[in-house]
């Protein structure tokens, strides 16, 4: 058994944090599934960026849908639901066998949309009809707005994935979404098994203070933090409101832990998949993140439910002159401007491979 199914075997979830056309067609995803127990998927807008920059493996499509005049937005949508759709009939086995636990894939509603709810509202309930999967998660960022979208969304019947969540109180705020979506659901006198999962972004808690602390202080505040979230959860599906929901039928919204990927060289490579090894959680990571894991990576059940060490290290942190609550508000702010970056890159890189290949077109025949 090698670490990545032994971590399956604990009772995480491996998802990966990629996707791109040649993923699909030569047969790598499939073996990820099939030898490294990966049971679901994540996407963003920097992903579909890379993966149409890196070379001719969507030129066809494009050339295609650009004959039939869709704007560049509509365009991207188009191609990424090709890819999700086909990724999630690949997940599908784990999806019936989980009984809709796992086998997962997400897509991002536009992060432009991350301060209007109710565009998100109305694009989440399009893109997922478009998509015509029930194993397809919709991304939507746990900002103000993001949240005031979920709520609406999850009675609207829509699985929803809860990005760039970087805090305790971010991630509190999205169960508390969730559950007044299914609550309402259940006074509707609808079905309350709606999906969701929470994602908590790590590894950028670290970036942010690298600079301004000293080495012993490095690569532990993104634990910490993580830490500190999964206790407070699993606090929370033991309170009576939770209890209740359950006992209608609603399933928890999972933790994810996102942004997983040692961005320090000089910190172990499988550092915070180790460090966040928990039951009833997901771990979506980076390509060579996984690969690492699976060469060398060490399963030993790390998070528990005794707070005490979590918010020791916080504590530790704040005495160092780091306000926890301030830095979480800022990278969330950060992450949503990097997304709409990134989103801006997607549309630019779309257009320019429009132009290209309607410059180069074979003549029409006469």
């Amino acid at each position: 058994m090698n670490p990545t199914q032994a971590l399956h075997q604990l009772g995480q979830s491996l998802w990966l944090d990629n996707i791109s056309r040649s993923l699909l067609t030569s047969g790598t995803l499939a073996h990820y599934i099939e030898d490294l127990s990966i049971t679901g998927l994540t996407s963003n807008p920097t992903i579909f960026e890379k993966a149409i920059a890196a070379g001719d493996s969507y030129d066809t499509r494009i050339r295609t849908l650009d004959a039939a005049g869709l704007t560049d937005e509509d365009l991207f949508f188009a191609l990424a639901l090709e890819d999700l759709t086909q990724a999630a009939d690949l997940f599908k086995p784990a999806f019936d066998a989980s009984r809709g636990k796992d086998g997962w894939v997400s897509l991002e509603v536009s992060p432009l949309m991350a301060h209007n709810a109710a565009h998100t509202i109305r694009d989440a309930n399009r893109l997922h009809a478009k998509a015509g999967r029930p194993n397809l998660f919709i991304k939507i960022p746990g900002t103000t707005e993001g949240i005031e979208a979920i709520e609406e969304v999850i009675f609207d019947g829509i699985p929803v994935n809860v990005t760039l969540l970087f805090s305790d109180e971010h991630v509190q705020a999205a169960a508390e979404a969730y559950m007044r979506g299914i609550e309402r659901r259940l006074a509707a006198g609808r079905d309350p098994t709606v999906a969701s999962v929470a994602s908590l972004f790590v590894s950028r808690w670290d970036v942010a203070v690298k600079q301004t602390l000293a080495q012993p202080l490095h690569n532990r505040l993104g634990i910490a933090v993580a830490t500190r979230a999964y206790q407070n959860g699993c606090q929370r599906l033991d309170s009576e409101r939770w209890q209740r929901l359950a006992a209608a039928g609603a399933r928890p919204q999972r933790l994810l832990f996102a942004s997983t990927g040692t961005k320090d060289p000089a910190a172990p490579d499988t550092l915070y998949v180790e460090a966040l090894e928990a039951p009833h959680t997901v771990n979506t990571m980076p390509q060579d993140t996984l690969l690492a894991f699976a060469d060398h990576g060490r399963v030993h059940q790390t998070l528990t439910t005794d707070a005490a060490c979590a918010q020791a290290t916080i504590e530790e942190f704040q005495h160092a002159g780091v306000d926890i609550s301030a830095l979480g508000a800022r990278l969330q702010r950060e992450g949503v401007d990097a997304f709409a970056e990134s989103w801006q890159a997607l549309l630019v890189r779309i257009r320019d491979k429009r132009m290209t290949l309607a410059s180069t077109s074979p003549a029409p025949m006469s």
